[in-house]
């Protein structure tokens, strides 16, 4: 089955680089750094390495404040190495973590371009994040007796459904991993479905509920709230995908005719279509301030488009409400847990199965509230900008609701160094 797997995975090299040229006709760094793709790093000639692997945006996000606790117990003992497979998760990595780790984008899961990596720099421990398996990656640490960890790790019902099809495969990939550090319970189950040995699995909680937003960053949000203007009310509709924007906005005019003054931050998820939701933008007649052209926002300004790579927890930071895309269309929804820890109200559509339990958990504790349409988004917003101190009270009950699930940081850090231990001779 492997050999299959890999036969294809090789006559699809070509697609897969036609698609990133593609994609570089708005995103240029989509044509960048090929060579790394095929594992054509430069080695590390002395000592070894952690590999963290995050595959894109939420997945790096996730994984930083991991790599930093890493790199404070283990560097400079270890080198440490942190791959993406996206530009977008490629500038958080350097936003976040500068020159303070080595990072390159993974290598395409063929035993030729990972063998050339894993030699390339020594990997002692791989990490990866979240639902990753690739088999001959899994298959050759495996032969090279090089731990890996798979980290916060989900599996929804959709991704449960695809691997049983390949079940044998999955089993065998399932039996590379040491440990397999699940989000919740439900995520645990499956795996133990697919065939993970039970004595594998620990259920740790999901380490985004862990996260840091320093008090530098909040500042910089209030920064932008003053030019906004103290009076406004903001609403932030974040990482919306395509077909979402128009719906936001058709909510936002039906909004304005209650609230003429409310402001409106437009964050959409991927770089290639910043373009596009501008322009969707002005055809609606709004006024729009573009955060990357530092556009100066007046009380004329209707939306600020945010443009810009890792600015997301500040523009929270900015505003009263929050919407959190990918769930108006069947995407599965992005991290609602941003916007919470920041106390705000979430608004959410209803397809959430990426992250079932985190969403289940802020609407039981009245955080967070599905919508379906415009006309929903609109009732709710208004309804929240007209009861300040609801708002406020829902924003608070969101913020505990973090605070209360931290602690799944720790126990990845104790499951790395169990790991490390064993692998030492």
């Amino acid at each position: 089955m492997r050999l299959i797997y890999t036969v294809i995975y090789y006559l699809i090299i070509p697609f897969v680089l036609a698609r990133l040229l593609w994609r570089s006709r708005h995103a240029a760094d989509y044509r960048k750094r090929w060579s790394e793709r095929f594992g054509y790093i430069k080695r590390i000639k002395a000592g070894d390495s952690i590999w963290v692997h995050a595959v894109s945006v939420g997945e790096t996000l996730a994984a930083i404040p991991l790599v930093k606790m890493l790199m404070k117990q283990y560097s400079p003992h270890f080198h440490i190495i942190v791959t993406t497979t996206t530009p977008t998760g490629s500038a958080l990595v350097t936003k976040y973590l500068r020159n303070e780790v080595i990072h390159v984008y993974a290598p395409f899961d063929t035993p030729t371009a990972v063998s050339r990596f894993l030699r390339r720099t020594r990997v002692k421990l791989c990490v990866i994040l979240e639902t990753e398996l690739w088999p001959n990656l899994l298959s050759i640490c495996r032969k090279q007796k090089i731990p890996v960890i798979l980290a916060n790790a989900r599996l929804s019902e959709k991704s449960y459904k695809r691997y049983q099809l390949v079940s044998n495969l999955t089993k065998k990939m399932l039996t590379a991993y040491h440990m397999v550090a699940a989000q919740g319970v439900l995520d645990g189950e499956r795996y133990l479905q697919l065939g993970l040995d039970p004595k594998k699995l620990i259920v740790t909680g999901n380490i985004k509920f862990d996260l840091h937003i320093p008090d530098e960053l909040i500042q910089q949000g209030k920064d932008i709230r003053q030019q906004i203007g103290l009076e406004r009310r903001v609403f932030v509709a974040a990482s919306t995908h395509e077909g979402e924007d128009a719906i936001i906005l058709d909510a936002f005019q039906k909004i304005r005719q209650e609230i003429p003054s409310l402001f409106l931050i437009l964050a959409p998820r991927h770089p290639d279509r910043f373009s596009k939701v501008a322009e969707l933008c002005r055809e609606k007649k709004f006024q729009i301030a573009i955060r990357s052209q530092q556009t100066k926002i007046n009380e004329k300004t209707d939306i600020l488009l945010l443009d810009t790579i890792g600015e997301l927890q500040m523009i929270y930071a900015a505003s009263d409400i929050a919407f959190v895309g990918g769930s108006l269309v069947p995407t599965g929804g992005h991290n609602i847990i941003e916007p919470a820890a920041l106390g705000l109200p979430i608004l959410t559509g209803p397809h959430l199965h990426n992250f079932t339990e985190i969403s289940k958990l802020l609407q039981n504790a009245g955080a967070a509230q599905v919508i379906t349409d415009a006309q929903s988004i609109a009732e709710t917003v208004i309804g929240l900008c007209s009861a300040k101190e609801l708002c406020e009270k829902i924003g608070l009950c969101a913020k505990k609701t973090i605070e209360a699930n931290r602690g799944a940081l720790q126990q990845h850090l104790e499951c790395v160094a169990r790991c490390i231990s064993s692998s030492e001779p």
